[in-house]
């Protein structure tokens, strides 16, 4: 029984937890609003709204919520559609709408889901399909960013000299990857409250504004001067019209989002139960997810999962109350609100940098890591019988493993999620329960052979 001060010392330990995770759901939150086409602002706020809701109401007691690059990427393919359809004359509503009516729907599938208690569905999904789909998000990613800096691909290029910008993108990515292991070496156990993240942030806007360089910088358009500007803009984000071919037309993109969610969240949530020692109720949890995605749709928001680094890093903190991740979303909106003016002078090149980082985070290169040591080492072996399992090896990565992967990956790029998840996990249960029931197919080994959502932001 923990005395009244043991209590007050343990919930002041847990807010402070969310203090110092605020900032990288923050600096993330604007990255991946930038990513899916609304803004930083966008991110932002749904950064907040989402840690808030899914931590006072999710089936994961300790985790955070928010904004991810799964996510924002179909997001970004959905705010394209509806921009590109809104020029032409195809949809009779503003692209605000239609995109908010996206997400609602999206929320509302995860309740639907939630209610029809999914959750235990989740094992079914091979891990070589998730390996698959999770490279193919950061292959989006990747090639997004690239059109943004070069003005490739339709994209309209970031104003200023291509070098400059190109530049900041570069060195942004050089000391994300390099503060972290420098602080931990220079600062210690305090390196915790300087994420590298938000860190390399600082310091290119820092010399951008130093050398003031002409490149474009973020502007928080929609942004709120004080918390009662809530009301103002929820009524200017409500959609106004819901015919049936609007509906029909969003729908597939909002079962798309929510099926991600899914994934997202759920698989997430097992990294964070092993971790935890707990078991995430997944229909809460799937609840909460779809609350908090229809919320951010009357806010002109993005729609978010269970974030896996960010909830490891609130374990890693020693948080054990739900209060941390509430204080994650009460300081995020605290704030975006006092650094508003210092946030807008932010290069857009520099979250250009944060996204590549976010992209090698998301892709699983374990298993053609594994694969490629396999084919240096035993070719033979690989091509002689082409379709063996190698069982007598205790990490392998198979042909048909690597040709899951890689079709899945390509199928995200090219076509769409839904598309790449459904059609692989029905190939890959036809495969091994009738077409080739003597041989079935390996599925790959959590944490040996891939990394799956392990390294999600």
């Amino acid at each position: 029984m923990k005395t009244g001060e043991s209590k007050a010392a343990e919930i002041a330990q847990n807010v402070i937890v969310g203090l110092t995770v605020s900032f990288v759901a923050l600096s993330l939150g604007a990255a991946l609003g930038m990513l899916s086409g609304r803004g930083a602002f966008a991110g932002m706020i749904s950064a907040g709204l989402i840690a808030f809701i899914t931590s006072a109401l999710g089936g994961t007691r300790v985790q955070c919520s928010g904004p991810t690059a799964p996510m924002s990427a179909v997001s970004a393919v959905v705010i394209a559609y509806t921009v590109e359809q809104v020029a032409a004359g195809s949809l009779a509503i503003s692209a605000a709408h239609f995109i908010n009516i996206v997400f609602l729907l999206c929320g509302a599938l995860l309740i639907l889901m939630a209610l029809l208690r999914f959750g235990r569905f989740i094992s079914l999904v091979p891990n070589v399909v998730i390996s698959g789909f999770m490279s193919g998000i950061a292959l989006l990613i990747w090639h997004d960013q690239i059109n943004v800096l070069f003005g490739w691909g339709g994209k309209t290029a970031l104003s200023g000299p291509a070098v400059q910008n190109l530049g900041l993108a570069i060195l942004t990515l050089v000391l994300i990857f390099g503060l972290a292991p420098l602080m931990r070496r220079v600062v210690g156990p305090r390196s915790r409250f300087l994420p590298a993240t938000l860190l390399a942030i600082i310091s290119v806007t820092l010399l951008a504004n130093l050398l003031k360089l002409p490149v474009e910088s973020v502007q928080l358009s929609g942004g709120l001067s004080r918390l009662s500007d809530f009301a103002d803009l929820i009524k200017s984000q409500v959609p106004t019209e819901w015919t049936m071919p609007i509906l029909t037309l969003a729908f597939p993109f909002a079962l798309q989002l929510a099926m991600l969610c899914y994934l997202d969240s759920l698989l997430t949530s097992l990294v964070v139960d092993k971790m935890s020692g707990e078991k995430t109720r997944q229909d809460k949890e799937l609840f909460a997810q779809g609350l908090a995605n229809s919320a951010i749709a009357l806010v002109g928001g993005i729609p978010g999962a269970q974030a896996t680094i960010r909830s490891v890093l609130m374990l890693k903190e020693s948080a054990s109350l739900r209060i941390s991740g509430i204080m994650v979303g009460v300081f995020v909106l605290i704030e975006m609100i006092l650094f508003q003016d210092l946030i807008n002078l932010i290069p857009k090149a520099v979250f250009v940098g944060v996204l590549l980082k976010v992209g090698y985070d998301v892709f699983d290169f374990k298993p053609l890591r594994l694969y490629a040591k396999e084919v240096a080492e035993k070719r033979a072996q690989l091509l002689k019988p082409f379709f063996s399992r190698h069982d007598d090896e205790p990490i392998f990565v198979t042909n048909r493993e690597l040709l899951m992967i890689v079709g899945s990956a390509a199928t995200t790029l090219i076509f769409d999620l839904n598309t790449a998840v459904v059609g692989f996990t029905l190939l890959f249960y036809l495969h091994n329960k009738v077409a080739n029931r003597r041989n079935p197919m390996r599925d790959l080994i959590p944490e040996t052979e891939t990394d799956g959502l392990a390294k999600q932001n």
